[in-house]
């Protein structure tokens, strides 16, 4: 899925952009060459149009080489595959650039009063991934009509997300992660910014103009299956790295006699376990494309289930990385060693909201 040559970019770039706080140049190249951005795009407006599994395996194996350009990708990807919610034309026209990458907030806070012909935006929004070369920033904001926050039938407020052009935002260059450097998820804002009527769009399936198979899954399942593997991708490199490690060590006799067998048999289970669980997010998207395939109403037992199964594996890998950590000696914990990085890079996603413990 991912060339050889690829891989041997993504392993060399990655102390450089780790250094530089962003994607570098390489990086950026070698996405726009194979389209990842648009890996959800419909094919009408120059995507790859994947379906989910074979989207979620691409996503996998790039955060195993590389988490920050991993963890980039699968955010900045999943948010064009807003294309199938926007109007044809205009969609047509701002994907027509091979760079396009969206990328923003999904909590509204922000404040969009609605005067009739265009929306006037004020809000603050965090963790942006990609920002530095972000084309249009995505955002949620509370509608207003005048002074009165707009309200649906049962009395809540009503929210739209918008994208909005990048020469209309202030980035606040605020990212200093302990890991995922590279993803550069800054915070943003807008001031009283005139957003035009069609940047509006809602993320239901009712709602989509593309009716690819995908705009078919709400939104939140699809991000929870998307950050799910990338977890899973970080956590198979580090159970590699330290594999790896062990097979050093035992070269010391007194090591292989004294530790060899136990933590051979340690990491060996843990691979086995995280085969398991693969192959049970597997059926998981197995079940969810065949409902959107068919169109049926998704079962809520099913979204349950994705939500649960994501929360306990990502449990699982937090608790595991910790209990390898301290046999892995004073080189995992050196800045600039892979180990160490893996490690920092799963802490750090970890921390997301969609699947925070």
């Amino acid at each position: 899925m991912i060339s050889e040559e690829a891989i041997q970019l993504i392993k060399d770039s990655q102390a450089a952009s780790i250094h530089a706080k962003t994607l570098v140049a390489q990086q950026l190249s070698l996405i726009y060459d194979n389209n990842w951005f648009n890996i959800w795009v419909p094919k009408v407006l120059g995507g790859g149009e994947l379906d989910l599994k074979e989207g979620l395996a691409l996503l996998e194996e790039l955060a195993y080489w590389d988490g920050g350009l991993g963890w980039t990708v699968t955010l900045c990807a999943g948010a064009n595959m807003f294309a199938g919610y926007l109007d044809g034309n205009l969609a047509k026209e701002v994907f027509s650039d091979r760079k396009v990458c969206f990328g923003g907030s999904g909590r509204a806070t922000g404040k969009a009063v609605w005067d009739g012909e265009s929306y006037k935006i004020t809000g603050f929004w965090r963790f942006a991934t990609g920002a530095p070369h972000l084309s249009h920033f995505t955002l949620n904001s509370f509608i207003y009509d005048g002074d009165e926050p707009r309200l649906d039938a049962e009395g809540n407020p009503i929210f739209y997300s918008f994208f909005v052009p990048r020469d209309k935002v202030l980035v606040h260059y605020d990212w200093d992660s302990f890991g995922l450097a590279s993803t550069a998820s800054h915070s943003f804002s807008l001031e009283n910014t005139v957003v035009e009527a069609n940047h509006a769009f809602q993320i239901r399936p009712e709602h989509r103009i593309d009716d690819n198979t995908l705009y078919r899954i709400p939104f939140i399942p699809f991000a929870e299956l998307t950050l799910l593997v990338n977890y899973m991708g970080m956590y198979r490199r580090y159970l590699t790295l330290v594999e790896k490690f062990f097979f050093e060590k035992s070269a010391d006799e007194n090591w292989q006699a004294k530790y060899g067998k136990e933590y051979f048999k340690k990491v060996d289970g843990l691979q086995v376990q995280l085969e398991s669980d693969r192959a049970k997010v597997g059926e998981l998207t197995d079940q969810l494309w065949l409902l959107a395939l068919q169109d049926n109403p998704l079962d809520t037992v099913l979204t349950t289930e994705i939500t649960s199964t994501a929360r306990g594996i990502v449990k699982h890998i937090l608790a595991e990385v910790v209990t390898l950590f301290p046999l892995l000696g004073i080189n995992a914990a050196q800045n600039g060693r892979e180990i160490n990085t893996v490690f920092r890079n799963i802490f750090t996603a970890s921390q997301h909201s969609l699947l925070n413990l």
